[in-house]
């Protein structure tokens, strides 16, 4: 693990090893500006088949902006963003789709009423008969759906309830394994584990690592080191828009992990504030604050 002090690095912790050799999708050095506003500066990411990499980064520290340029919502403005090797610069999501990556955001786009055989389809529906008559293929839907869903180890009792009589947890996991059967290379996860309770959570999170054993690459958006590093080989943590830790996880501990996504001048300030109001000595606050809360 090696510590480097550059502009717009923050001391960040970088690999010795090239970090793009086998990517699917790499950023160098990449950015965003908005008018005058920065928004991402200098981040590099690399994102490989069957490996799970977690950006990390409180509201604010620019993980929406990098969803939205692999995902191909907005453009890069600086640095380079390639896909197996090509610099690209797409326009739409429709180009993103179609180089195999695909965004399962965090306020799911599911009908919640329909079932979820019609969901696991919606706007790719299966059709048969003849031009111009054709019609939907529902049996076939169901039975594809069933067995995709199957192949991700999610086993739903009956395809024909609505989607939105799913938990959390079970919607995350229907729109990954949606993505998956439609042929995604590179799935951007959006903070799946955000809105849900502790299994729930386990649930997303076993699935996140099915589709890294599948040789999927994973991108885990989140702001709980705890999930990423149960599933994490990489991790990038931003802050304020740049690069503030890229580490393999053989490279960094789970509370060194915290430590860089809490930033470290601050976690000591804030500790030294909360033994002030406890009127205690700051020893005997936990290493992480607000552990055992």
């Amino acid at each position: 693990m090696t510590s480097m002090t550059t502009e717009g690095t923050h001391g960040a912790i970088l690999q010795d090893t090239p970090p793009g050799s086998g990517a699917i999708v790499e950023l160098r050095g990449a950015g965003k500006s908005y008018g005058n506003i920065r928004a991402l500066h200098g981040v590099s990411l690399a994102v490989h088949p069957g490996k799970v990499t977690c950006v990390l980064g409180d509201n604010g520290a620019g993980k929406s902006t990098l969803i939205k340029i692999v995902s191909g919502l907005h453009q890069h403005t600086e640095g380079e963003f390639l896909v197996d090797g090509e610099a690209v610069r797409f326009s739409t999501p429709r180009d993103a789709l179609a180089r195999g990556i695909a965004t399962v955001y965090q306020d799911l786009a599911t009908v919640p009423l329909m079932p979820v055989w019609r969901n696991f389809f919606l706007g790719s529906e299966m059709t048969k008969g003849p031009w111009p008559v054709r019609r939907l293929d529902i049996e076939q839907m169901k039975k594809t759906a069933d067995a995709e869903l199957r192949n991700m180890g999610i086993i739903l009792d009956d395809l024909e309830q609505p989607i939105g009589t799913l938990s959390g947890g079970q919607r995350q996991c229907v729109a990954i394994a949606r993505a998956v059967y439609f042929g995604a290379r590179v799935l951007i996860l959006d903070e799946p584990t955000a809105a849900l309770g502790v299994k729930q959570s386990g649930v997303v999170l076993k699935y996140i690592a099915a589709a890294r054993d599948r040789g999927l690459g994973v991108i885990f958006i989140t702001h709980n080191p705890h999930h990423a590093y149960m599933v994490g080989d990489h991790f990038s943590v931003l802050r304020l828009g740049t690069l503030e830790l890229s580490a393999a996880r053989s490279e960094v501990s789970l509370e060194e992990l915290t430590n860089h996504m809490a930033g470290g001048a601050e976690l000591a300030a804030l500790k030294h504030e909360l033994a002030q109001v406890r009127g205690v000595d700051v020893d005997e606050l936990p290493d992480s604050v607000g552990e055992g809360t």
